[in-house]
């Protein structure tokens, strides 16, 4: 298999985490895990040249492609990787076939973050920019625009579902949203209410401004408009940071998973089940902040963990989101055997909800720092374990 790693740029071409992962000896054991990724990806007769040069060069649509690529193969899937477009071009079990366009929401090489950031803003820009790249993909499968093949003119896309894969890269913090701002753009579901008698309820948003003040729809998944999209795949942990836990290199860890159990099966008296926000420590190097509310005959809400990646435990399909299009002209089958661990997502046309089948445990948000006192000393204090 080609080498991902041996440059074929000078140095200073090359993407500023490609420089960092080849020059720091702790990364040594993540790179072999990123070429797993690879396998089969390689193989595509006169793009892996291409690949590599852009894995070098603008490295996230690339590590992005990477993740999904190893996740077919455990979903019990296999790509036909003669087929050049769309990107993945999916045998799942039973012989049912799909493809998939991978994007993602990117900033500009030379961009410059915000002194200062306005979550406001922030989110307003993310929801903008994750809803312009689905609708290039869209554009890219209807055709237009001079282009002579559009997809849904190849044999092997028409007739199956198209699913789009995307994952937001366009600022330093992107990668803290969650699902929120995906849920906005696919089915207009505005941030939950996080305190006070309204907690967890939801506002509707049909759309939103762009700086020049023209109106983008939100919630293309409430109707029709987009109906040659089966579904979207998502993941705001299908990163670097998922080879890096891989690997199991000495790193520590911050992640958040979604809790929900019956009210009927909790254990009278148990402390990680009680409502409100409570904090444990369990050694010197594992923290647990449990949040919890009740919501009908269930108690919700999420666990955040900090921890030495020696016991931190995550598959790589943790943290992947599936979201179906009531209005697909093509819908993907229900009955897709999908792991555990996925979180998946419906919209009732009828009641206008948002119904998340997420599991027990599912993965939020994850992010790993340097294993170092100062490391801790911040994540121990961000997440209110040090007395001000």
């Amino acid at each position: 298999m080609l080498n991902l790693f041996e440059p074929r740029f000078p140095e200073a071409k090359l993407h500023d985490h490609f420089r960092l992962i080849r020059a720091d000896p702790a990364y040594a054991k993540v790179m072999p895990v990123i070429q797993s990724w690879a396998t089969g990806l390689l193989n595509r007769k006169g793009e892996s040249q291409k690949f590599i040069k852009e894995f070098q060069s603008t490295f996230n649509s690339s590590m992005w492609e990477l993740y999904l690529n190893r996740a077919m193969s455990d979903l019990g899937c296999s790509v036909d990787y003669s087929k050049s477009a769309p990107d993945f071009v999916v045998r799942g079990p039973g012989n049912y076939e799909f493809s998939i366009e991978a994007v993602i929401s990117d900033q500009p090489p030379t961009a410059q973050q915000q002194k200062t950031f306005n979550n406001h803003d922030f989110k307003i820009r993310g929801a903008l920019k994750l809803v312009g790249k689905i609708k290039d993909k869209l554009n890219l499968y209807r055709g237009g625009n001079g282009k002579k093949h559009p997809y849904s003119s190849l044999s092997h896309v028409r007739g199956r579902p198209f699913v789009i894969a995307i994952a937001p890269f366009d600022s330093d913090v992107s990668l803290f949203q969650n699902n929120e701002l995906i849920n906005m753009v696919l089915f207009g579901m505005a941030p939950p209410v996080l305190v006070g008698p309204d907690r967890g309820k939801q506002e509707k948003i049909g759309s939103l401004l762009t700086p020049s003040g023209s109106p983008v729809e939100m919630g293309i998944f409430t109707n029709d408009s987009f109906k040659e999209i089966s579904a979207v795949f998502f993941s705001t942990v299908g990163t670097f940071g998922k080879a890096v836990v891989e690997s199991q290199i000495e790193r520590l860890v911050r992640s958040t998973r979604y809790r929900v159990m019956d009210k009927d099966k909790v254990d009278t008296g148990s402390k990680l089940w009680q409502l409100g926000t409570h904090r444990f420590q369990f050694n010197e190097l594992t923290y647990l902040t449990t949040l919890r509310w009740e919501g009908g005959n269930q108690i919700g809400g999420a666990d955040r963990l900090i921890q030495h990646s020696s016991v931190h435990r995550e598959t790589h399909l943790d943290g992947l989101q599936v979201y179906f299009n009531p209005y697909a002209e093509i819908p993907f089958n229900q009955d897709f055997g999908w792991p555990p661990e996925v979180a998946l997502n419906y919209f009732d046309v009828e009641s206008g909800e948002h119904i998340q089948a997420h599991p027990d445990g599912a993965l939020v948000s994850r992010q790993v720092y340097d294993p170092s006192p100062h490391s801790l000393h911040f994540l121990l204090g961000s997440n209110g374990f040090l007395s001000s």
